[in-house]
């Protein structure tokens, strides 16, 4: 990137007010610079000092951006994290160097402020349709099954194998998600502390043997780290996927990064047509099954991964605990809840997921 001073002027004066004025600028440290007009070669990692006058008072600023790297600093959203957080918690503690704003560059290399934000929005397109959990719905209150509705899991199946025939070869991100798998707020964890240890359909101490199993498929899952592939992030039917004609739908609401493991997004939907049997059936039975059967076989037919059976079973667990959690499902009869999980005990437990034999996890003696 090249670093204009006239761009970081126009910065100047909206971060700091019209009496501004940048008088220089330079890598700090360096002993040799190009010069105040521009800095060529700019790479993000770099401090840069700026010395200001504002309404005559001379004033030394540092401008530091994040270098791009691992440790969770891969994407530009984890780097605006740190930078968004250092601003509003620097000036909270006392000694602390001082921060002055935080902002961004944009495309053209100019420069925006962002100091005064409380809270961030995303403007997107919107989508005329129908959620997909509606047709789920449907068919639990009246048993009944289409033709169309065998033709849409398939198309989700297709769709999604799609999605993830894109591959990437980085080992780190691949290992960085399995951990947040389990340690995310969102996720595993996360869901884990919202339950209340003492509710009636959980086993004493069982919250804490499913998330010991769970590091222990973390330690198994690092390795497969060939897996990498372009993922949704959060594909099931409430919200995340809106149908717009027979075959025709649009998905929303992607989530947790572009990369991740195939099974995440295999999980996401497939629990949704058991969760829904189990409400109906207290097992996958009849049409749900039916769906179930569509929407894996397909996707396995695509793509020929019959390897993500064997690495499916925390994604699982992490998406059985969403669709049994009081939180979400607060009238939720207590069968169900113990029957999901059964699920989870049984996954766990289970070196391959056998998604024909599904039925035989939800009953434990």
């Amino acid at each position: 990137m090249i670093i204009r001073a006239e761009r970081v002027q126009r910065y100047l004066e909206e971060a700091l007010g019209k009496g501004a004025r940048l008088t220089r600028m330079s890598r700090l440290g360096a002993e040799v610079e190009e010069g105040a007009e521009e800095i060529k070669g700019y790479g993000y990692g770099e401090p840069l000092l700026l010395e200001v006058e504002v309404d005559g008072e001379a004033r030394r600023l540092v401008l530091t951006t994040v270098r791009p790297g691992p440790f969770g600093h891969e994407f530009p959203s984890d780097r605006a994290r740190m930078l968004l957080w250092a601003h509003s918690a620097y000036n909270r503690l006392p000694r602390h160097v001082r921060s002055v704003d935080v902002g961004a560059f944009r495309r053209d290399g100019s420069l925006v402020t962002l100091g005064d934000a409380e809270e961030f929005f995303l403007v997107t397109e919107y989508v005329e349709g129908e959620e997909y959990w509606r047709d789920l719905e449907r068919i639990r209150r009246t048993g009944e099954l289409r033709p169309l509705d065998v033709g849409r899991a398939g198309a989700l199946a297709g769709y999604i194998a799609d999605v993830h025939a894109v591959k990437r070869d980085d080992p780190g991100l691949y290992v960085r998600r399995i951990r947040e798998l389990l340690g995310h707020g969102e996720q595993l964890m996360g869901l884990l502390d919202s339950y209340d240890p003492s509710a009636e359909f959980l086993e004493p101490g069982e919250l804490v043997w499913i998330e010991k199993k769970c590091v222990e498929w973390r330690w198994r899952l690092k390795k497969k780290t060939h897996r990498l592939c372009r993922v949704h992030g959060d594909f099931h039917p409430f919200g995340n996927i809106i149908f717009a004609g027979d075959l025709d739908f649009v998905v929303l609401d992607r989530s947790r990064g572009e990369w991740g493991e195939a099974a995440d997004d295999v999980s996401a939907m497939s629990i949704n047509y058991l969760f829904f049997s189990i409400r109906r059936y207290g097992r996958l039975h009849g049409p749900f099954e039916r769906l179930w059967n569509t929407f894996i076989d397909r996707y396995l037919e695509l793509t020929g991964d019959e390897e993500v059976m064997e690495v499916i079973a925390p994604f699982l667990v992490w998406r059985s605990t969403v669709v049994a959690s009081p939180i979400w499902y607060p009238t939720l009869d207590v069968g169900v809840r113990r029957a999901i999980f059964n699920l989870i005990h049984g996954v766990l437990e289970s070196e391959v997921f056998d998604y024909k034999g599904v039925n035989s996890y939800l009953g434990r003696a």
